[in-house]
């Protein structure tokens, strides 16, 4: 069952771009970029906690207000859940996986501390594009290799295939999530935005994005994974 709803929902939110609703532009705001964090955020005690948010449009906030975002959004639950928690939205919209493998180890060594984790999440623009899997799994892979070379602690976000691209795709794709997880030790969620199923209220007007609503139903869902692989 969880696969039928979550193909429906991957279906809904990718396919949009294949319509009327065009793909987001590649975005021309900064690699690196601090967490569009409200200034209302709830003190919190102990050591920060560095995370870094690597991804595409569904990390940068891609028609969001500022502190809209989702980095933005998980640093204010993880702080309401007691972690002092710092999070580096370093998401690019339009990025592929391949864009993102570029520029990982560069996103790496500009922080001026060593993050404590780092949060993947690439492959909906390789779907909206139909790139091969294997161009998916190579770039993701790169990028966990060198987060485990620099002894990070990742959480790897999941995405999933719609329909129409077929059985044999989906096979390929849907694999490289949960097994390259399980070869370089990171966190998986199995798939980024379960708990938009069949809510339209919650996507933007482009079919594609979370609205801030979405965001929130989104972070809900993650924020523990992230939190227990900081602790």
């Amino acid at each position: 069952m969880y696969r039928i709803v979550s193909g429906i929902a991957a279906l809904a939110l990718l396919a949009g771009c294949k319509g009327d609703a065009p793909a987001p532009e590649a975005s021309t705001a900064p690699i690196i970029a601090s967490a569009d964090a409200p200034s209302d955020l709830p003190p919190v005690m102990g050591p920060e906690k560095r995370i870094l948010a690597v991804g595409d449009s569904l990390f940068a906030g891609y028609g969001l207000n500022p502190g809209e975002s989702y980095p933005s959004r998980l640093e204010a639950a993880l702080r309401a859940q007691g972690v002092n928690a710092r999070v580096t939205n370093a998401g690019v919209s339009g990025d592929t996986s391949a864009a993102g493998a570029q520029r990982f180890g560069f996103v790496l060594d500009s922080q001026k501390v060593k993050p404590d984790l780092v949060i993947i999440e690439f492959g909906g623009n390789d779907l909206l594009r139909a790139l091969p899997p294997a161009e998916t799994r190579k770039n993701i892979e790169a990028m966990l290799s060198e987060a485990k070379k620099r002894g990070l602690n990742v959480v790897l976000m999941g995405m999933l295939t719609p329909p129409n691209l077929g059985s044999e795709f989906r096979a390929q794709f849907e694999a490289i999530y949960p097994e390259l997880a399980k070869k370089y030790g990171a966190m998986l969620v199995p798939f980024f935005l379960d708990g938009l199923v069949g809510k339209p209220e919650l996507i933007q007007d482009d079919h594609v994005h979370p609205n801030a609503k979405g965001v929130e139903e989104v972070v809900k869902r993650t924020a523990g994974t992230v939190a227990s692989a900081i602790n």
